[in-house]
């Protein structure tokens, strides 16, 4: 009898490991689609993504903004587009902007808990975040449902526990908070990863006087 209990329950464990490994979505290259917060106002980014780089465009009034990198982070492009003013620029980081970028970023700790909740259709659980280097901390939730390359909205999150769904971010020094609205494997037309014909090059610093960040 408790052979046929154990036999049951060992049977029971593996049909779920298998439903859960099953049911698990995993993609390679496509478009996530986030809303966010940002001290400018609430805005939605549409990130195309491969193993191999990320494209991340947003809308912020009449100006079009796509921040371009590669996996590697050792490639970074902003592009700034605003059709009423006739201007089209690319601002291409140099290698030194890069790596202060990088030692600037914040280098997150994670706890899980066992909160759950669903977020935007998945299933998501409660991770407890915090950067030890500024002190700042807050809740992420994370989901095991889908399993994508990082992107440029979840490059801090290696080592979540999973895909993160509702979390804050850091862009250009300022924090955002996103939320996950939807995933889709789709193939990301050619060029998504360049700077298209037309685009003035010109450096951060050119960019940020424009943007009146001195």
């Amino acid at each position: 009898m408790k052979s046929n209990f154990l036999k049951l329950a060992l049977g029971a464990t593996l049909s779920i490991a298998a439903f859960s490994a099953s049911a698990q979505k995993t993609y390679t290259e496509g478009v996530a689609t986030y809303s966010l917060k940002t001290a400018a106002g609430e805005a939605e980014s549409k990130v195309s993504f491969r193993g191999d780089s990320s494209c991340s465009s947003s809308q912020y009034g009449p100006a079009q903004v796509k921040l371009i990198t590669n996996a590697k982070g050792t490639s970074f492009v902003i592009l700034v587009d605003v059709p009423v003013a006739s201007m089209k620029k690319a601002a291409i980081l140099t290698p030194d902007e890069i790596d202060q970028a990088a030692a600037a970023a914040p280098k997150f700790t994670f706890t899980p808990t066992t909160e759950t909740k669903e977020i935007s259709g998945f299933n998501c659980k409660k991770v407890q975040v915090k950067d030890p280097k500024s002190g700042v901390s807050f809740d992420a939730w994370v989901t095991n449902d889908v399993s994508a390359p990082q992107n440029l909205m979840t490059k801090y999150f290696d080592g979540a526990g999973g895909f993160p769904v509702q979390f804050t971010t850091i862009q250009q020094g300022q924090q955002v908070g996103v939320v996950l609205k939807s995933i889709s494997a789709e193939k990301v037309p050619a060029g998504t990863f360049g700077i298209p014909a037309g685009f003035d090059h010109i450096t951060l610093e050119e960019l940020n006087s424009m943007r009146g960040n001195n």
